[in-house]
């Protein structure tokens, strides 16, 4: 990784007489400077920065590490050219204002990255970590060499830097710092579109490695630059772009980020679903996505993208509304083969509000037919509370039956988990108010009544919703037998003491149904 520049220390003079040669030039460039004749002002500013060269020298060379790291050698070498170029600068002939004004500024800004370049490096941890088979010491320069040096300087470090990341990321991270991120981040409004897209390769690979990394990249202002890339890059940088704002959009703090840096439109326009479920899920942020027409963008890709309905499920959570479009999506998603989980959650979500009439219009019945009878379990117990907000109407409870629904959802009464047995509870409870309904089921009451009775259990959450089917169910003598037969006073009567609704009501009926019984055989 570093061969290179360990090679190129081993044939270049060492950081201790490149310190020598630094302190031997001083005194002739202050002589210089002194003597400076024209651009009174431009020698005044090479002369400060002069007075201030001994002290930061100093600084670096008293440092324990001083003599172990290349970094060192290479600034002081900087020193020394700068230092030449200025010495030379007086002792050669007048080129002409213009140029002897151009060459005065390029020693300026050459002395004053050579001094911030070393108070950096003293700052940095770099110098302390660079100890012998410290194998973290070569990752610590790499990230040093971000923020040493002119633009070129920083572009072979970037370079050095992403073979590192293929070779070790985890060694890369291990060692990031908050200064080293901020370097990093710098690079990615470089003027240089090369350097840019080098960069957001890097923030890529650093967004990809963990939350805590993406928290630094967010404290440290990536997220402008890169919503800038995602609009304005290469196809390659907007690509790394959008993927590096879809990690950051994990964290509340990154998705309040991109939304406040202008994030959304640019992530509508690059069809970025993932980082827009990710924005969706906070729910702070839903009305800005309402309003930027994520909404609309998502649902040109509701059946192609999942996200897009994780989308619209986060969306919908709150009772809030979709366009026409967006309905259209979600109910061609519950009429294929595998119906999408999150779309039949959405439709459970918009069921029972405002737009449930419009839904009916579109197709939901059928829709939802299609997902109880191939759906997953998850998809399944959406529709099934969806089935349970759509059928307050008597008519719709009437055309639910028609249509097969009481046969698909008693199945569900037995299944493992307890929110699809209650959800299928509460569909049923809401239909076998219907009296054909009703009647169908107690067609079939050996295989019903059993699975309601056991939903009775004090513990189980689908209890209240059991009552009221086994409360329909209870004028049929041979329901009621059914229900006594597996138990269900017993549980009745720990659901009255409970306070469930229609528990006592039922318990009597039972009860009255066994002294009957009794008395019949007598």
């Amino acid at each position: 990784m570093l061969e290179e520049s360990t090679e190129a220390q081993a044939q270049s003079p060492s950081a201790d007489r490149w310190l020598a040669q630094a302190n031997h030039l001083l005194p002739a460039a202050l002589a210089t400077a002194r003597a400076g004749k024209g651009f009174p002002g431009r020698w005044r500013t090479i002369l400060s920065l002069l007075d201030r060269l001994p002290g930061c020298l100093a600084s670096l060379s008293t440092h324990p590490c001083f003599s172990k790291n290349v970094l060192c050698g290479e600034q002081l070498n900087s020193v020394c050219k700068t230092l030449e170029e200025l010495i030379n600068l007086a002792a050669s002939p007048s080129p002409g204002k213009l140029q002897t004004q151009n060459k005065l500024d390029s020693v300026a800004g050459s002395l004053e990255m050579a001094l911030r370049d070393c108070n950096l490096l003293i700052k940095t941890e770099v110098l302390v970590q660079a100890k012998e088979k410290d194998p973290d010491s070569d990752f610590q320069e790499l990230l040093a060499r971000l923020q040493l040096g002119h633009a070129e300087a920083k572009h072979r470090a970037l370079d050095s830097l992403l073979e590192a990341m293929k070779e070790d990321l985890s060694g890369v991270v291990s060692v990031l710092s908050r200064r080293s991120v901020a370097a990093l981040v710098q690079l990615l409004s470089a003027g240089s579109s090369k350097v840019r897209e080098k960069a957001v390769a890097a923030v890529c690979s650093l967004a990809e490695s963990g939350s805590l990394t993406s928290t630094l990249l967010v404290s440290e202002g990536a997220v402008l630059p890169l919503v800038r890339l995602a609009e304005t890059g290469s196809k390659h940088g907007k690509e790394k772009a959008v993927f590096s704002l879809e990690r950051l959009s994990l964290s509340k703090e990154g998705a309040t980020e991109i939304v406040s840096k202008g994030g959304i439109g640019v992530l509508a326009a690059a069809a970025a679903a993932a980082a827009l479920r990710n924005l969706a899920a906070v729910e702070e942020l839903r009305g800005n996505l309402a309003e930027e027409g994520a909404v609309e963008a998502m649902a040109a890709l509701l059946g192609r993208e999942a996200a897009a309905a994780e989308f619209m499920e986060s969306m919908t959570a709150g009772g809030g509304a979709v366009g026409s479009g967006a309905l259209a999506g979600l109910l061609r998603c519950l009429a294929g083969g595998a119906p999408a989980e999150a779309a039949a959650a959405a439709v459970r979500n918009l069921a029972g509000g405002a737009q449930a009439e419009e839904m009916v219009r579109m197709g939901l019945v059928g829709g939802l037919a299609n997902v109880l009878r191939v759906g997953s379990s998850r998809a399944k117990q959406a529709a099934a509370w969806a089935v349970w907000k759509v059928s307050a109407g008597v008519e719709m409870k009437r055309e639910l039956g028609e249509k097969g629904f009481v046969a698909a959802l008693a199945p569900m009464l037995g299944e493992k988990e307890g929110g699809a047995r209650e959800a299928a509870a509460a569909a049923l409870a809401s239909l076998l108010c219907c009296p054909q309904n009703a009647a169908e089921v107690k067609r079939k009451a050996g295989e019903t009544v059993p699975r309601l009775v056991h939903l009775l259990e004090p513990g189980g959450s689908a209890k209240k919703h059991a009552v009221c089917c086994l409360l329909v169910l209870s004028p049929s003598g041979r329901c009621r037998k059914l229900m006594v037969s597996y138990g269900a006073v017993g549980y009745l009567k720990k659901l009255s003491e409970m306070g469930v609704p229609g528990s006592r009501k039922l318990l009597g009926r039972l009860q009255k149904s066994k002294i009957r019984s009794f008395f019949s055989r007598r």
